[in-house]
Parts: structure tokens; C-alpha cells; sequence
């Protein structure tokens, strides 16, 4: 199942989903609650530390206004326990026959990622008309996407790798761009200080974006 329209109507909540890589379970809750006083209600937790489970799990529990998602998720296990788990979207780098697999047996939506022509036309055979676009910056950014998107109309993306304050505004001005992804709005520095008005801040700002 792709379930483009319940993915869509997630990636519309908010203009920049952030890219969260939690190193401290106790940052989770005061995060989620930083970034939804800002505007924005939909995370990505990146499965790249041994707390990211546990940070969303929390999240899930203790601020169910927040759209809680999955993201750097490799494999067909990781998919279905992120899934059981209570995420409410998986996203991946890229993909493989078997993540595909886990995707089509579950109900949680999957945002797949792509980086060339070719996988964005494997993708969309397999039914994906929203996808990640990554790395973005590296792979060839806005000129990129509007070269993929004037013989493909059919794809959405995501971009993720390399997004900034000053380069998502003209990223969100694509005609085939839903949301960006970005790590800007929840620095390291910042977390480790708990300084949650600061991440309001930079929530507020990005919640402000037109696309």
C-alpha cells in the first residue's frame, strides 16, 4: 500500500519537516512541544542514534499532536518496528526490493527516497508519486528537480540533504515540491543547552514559508 493521499495530507501539515537526530530521550518530549509552539507539526526522527526509538516513542505518548515519522529506516526490520512502534510515516534514504516489501505489507505510509531519473521512474512504477528527493543539495538541487519534474509530472518530492533558511524558499516555489526536510531548526548546540525558546524560534520562522 502507498497511501499517497494519507502521506500528502501529512507532508502538508508544514512547510519544513525537521530531521531530528536525538542523542538524549530527555531532549524528546520538550522538543516536540518547542517545535509544535512554533508552527510546525510534523518530525522526522532519523533512526542514527540508540535513542531514536525511545525518543519517539515518547513523542508518540506524551505530545500526540505531533506528527511523529521515522526516518533513515534501512531495512524491512526496521520498517516494521518503527511501524508497530506508532510512527506515522517511514522515510528511507533510498530503497531496496526488500523495504519495498515491508512498505507494500504495512500500513504506514513510506516516503522513499531518490536521487537520479531512473529511480524516480522505479519508484513511481511501483506507485510512489511522493518521494524523497536526496541528498539534494549533492545531487543536483533545484536544477535538478526541475529538470526531473518537466518530463515527469507525476512525482512530488521531499528534499532532504543540504536545505537551509536561505535556499528553501526557492525550493518550495517548485511546482513539484510538497516539503522540504531540514536539520537547521533543532541545532546540537541548542538541545544540549535545552534551549527550547530558540528552537521555537527557528519552528516559527520555518512554519512561516509559502510554498
Amino acid at each position: 500500500m502507498t497511501n499517497t493521499n494519507a502521506l500528502a495530507d501529512l507532508l502538508a501539515i508544514s512547510p519544513v519537516v525537521p530531521v531530528l537526530t536525538i542523542e538524549d530521550v530527555s531532549h524528546a518530549v520538550p522538543l516536540a512541544l518547542a517545535l509544535l509552539e512554533g508552527g510546525i507539526g510534523v518530525v522526522e526522527v532519523t533512526l542514527r542514534t540508540e535513542a531514536a526509538m525511545a525518543a519517539m516513542a515518547a513523542m508518540i505518548a506524551e505530545v500526540p499532536d505531533m506528527v511523529v515519522g521515522a526516518g533513515t529506516v534501512l531495512t524491512a526490520a526496521q520498517y516494521r518496528a518503527v511501524a508497530d512502534l506508532g510512527a506515522r510515516f517511514v522515510v528511507s534514504p533510498g530503497s531496496s526490493p526488500s523495504v519495498l516489501e515491508a512498505a507494500a505489507a504495512s500500513r504506514t505510509p513510506f516516503l522513499p527516497g531518490a536521487a537520479t531519473p531512473t529511480e524516480v521512474l522505479h519508484l513511481l512504477e511501483a506507485g510512489y508519486r511522493l518521494q524523497k528527493f536526496f541528498p539534494a543539495e549533492p545531487a543536483g538541487g533545484i536544477p535538478m528537480l526541475k529538470s526531473i519534474g518537466a518530463p515527469i509530472t507525476d512525482v512530488r518530492f521531499c528534499p532532504t540533504g543540504g536545505i537551509t533558511p536561505a535556499n528553501a524558499p526557492a525550493y518550495l516555489a517548485l511546482a513539484n515540491v510538497i516539503c522540504v526536510g531540514g536539520s537547521w531548526l533543532t541545532p546540537a548546540d541548542a538541545m544540549r543547552r535545552g534551549d527550547w525558546p530558540h528552537i521555537t524560534k527557528l519552528a516559527a520562522d520555518a512554519s512561516a514559508l509559502k510554498r
